[in-house]
């Protein structure tokens, strides 16, 4: 039976980890597609103003609370998420399953030279035979059947897609059709630059305590202030209203 709890009119899925990569493998094995997707405090703020990224979100099969915020403000409105199920943490342990059961990855997104780090990493670190193919995330739209075509081709499970918000949620409801024959689609936003060294992740203390988006902010203050400073505090106001309103 489906965990689902409604979280400011999103149907997140209030699954643990273990419970997330279960539900994942049981759609392998049936050699049917899961849509995934992962909301976090910024994205939730974004989905506000941005119908082709709300749509995209709520029309995955499966939504996980990536962000420890959403999983407290959820408290707060009385709604029980179990735990965070980060994207790049689901990421990684699916990759490691991959290995063991022979599912073949695709990896789309970020620089060329990031993303090939990427794929030398996990060839090195289990094998070739995970690895389906790659494609950096600098692409035009007048491109986009040609690289879906190159996926499908590919024979692959699974398809990673490290591009950021809103362009990776669109891209995937856009083409889950075409990509019918990839059994997991989901985006995995900066995953990849965490991966190959470019970015720094936050260490477990931080992440535990919410405040993993501070480690990036500290690291691209240009590139990343308004999203989180701003970002954080629209959030909270949404949560809020909702709190007072007696919505939840």
């Amino acid at each position: 039976m489906d965990k689902k709890i409604d979280f400011l009119g999103i149907p997140i899925d209030a699954l643990t980890m273990q419970e997330t990569i279960n539900k994942i493998e049981n759609t392998i094995l049936s050699n049917r597609q899961i849509h995934h997707s992962v909301v976090n405090a910024g994205k939730i703020v974004l989905m506000q103003n941005d119908e082709k990224l709300n749509k995209s979100v709520l029309e995955a099969d499966l939504i996980n609370a990536d962000g420890q915020a959403v999983v407290w403000a959820a408290r707060l409105l009385g709604k029980s998420i179990p735990e965070r199920v980060a994207g790049i943490d689901l990421m990684e342990k699916l990759i490691a399953v991959s290995a063991k059961k022979k599912y073949k990855c695709f990896f789309l997104g970020a620089e060329e030279s990031v993303v090939a780090k990427v794929v030398e990493k996990y060839s090195s670190l289990y094998s070739d035979d995970i690895i389906a193919g790659y494609l950096n995330g600098y692409y035009s739209k007048e491109e986009e059947n040609k690289i879906v075509n190159k996926i499908v081709r590919s024979k692959a499970n699974i398809l990673f897609v490290a591009i950021t918000s809103p362009k990776k949620e669109i891209f995937l409801n856009k083409y889950k059709e075409e990509l019918k024959s990839i059994n997991l689609i989901m985006g995995v936003g900066g995953s990849f630059d965490v991966v190959s060294g470019k970015i720094k992740r936050a260490p477990v203390y931080m992440q535990k305590i919410g405040l993993e988006w501070l480690c990036r902010f500290l690291q691209e203050p240009k590139r990343m202030w308004k999203r989180y400073l701003v970002g954080n505090i629209q959030f909270m106001y949404l949560v809020i209203k909702n709190k007072v309103q007696g919505n939840y």
